[in-house]
């Protein structure tokens, strides 16, 4: 069993790192792209169901785009609060 001073801790892990040969970075690497991965992923989903849809200031506004939707034929529509922007939108999206 190896000591545990920090020294010694520190002197084994730069051996280690040594013997990788240039891939003592690896895990930084795939970190760094796991991050950037759910940036990318967080964005879309933000995109999809905030960004690209009509947002209503509040639950009274969301009612009377409904009946106006209603009017014109489009039924099935429910207002929902967004947790991006805490306005209101709508979808055709069945809750439970």
């Amino acid at each position: 069993m190896g000591s545990r001073k920090p020294s010694a801790n520190a002197k084994r892990v730069k051996e280690f790192k040594s013997q990788l040969g240039g891939l003592d970075d690896l895990f930084a690497r795939e970190d760094e792209r796991r991050e950037n991965l759910s940036q990318r992923k967080d964005a879309a989903q933000r995109e999809k169901s905030c960004t690209s849809k009509n947002r209503y200031a509040s639950y009274a506004e969301a009612k009377e785009a409904i009946a106006a939707c209603a009017a014109h034929g489009t039924t099935g529509l429910k207002a929902y609060k967004c947790p991006h922007c805490n306005g209101w939108h709508l979808t055709s999206h069945p809750w439970e």
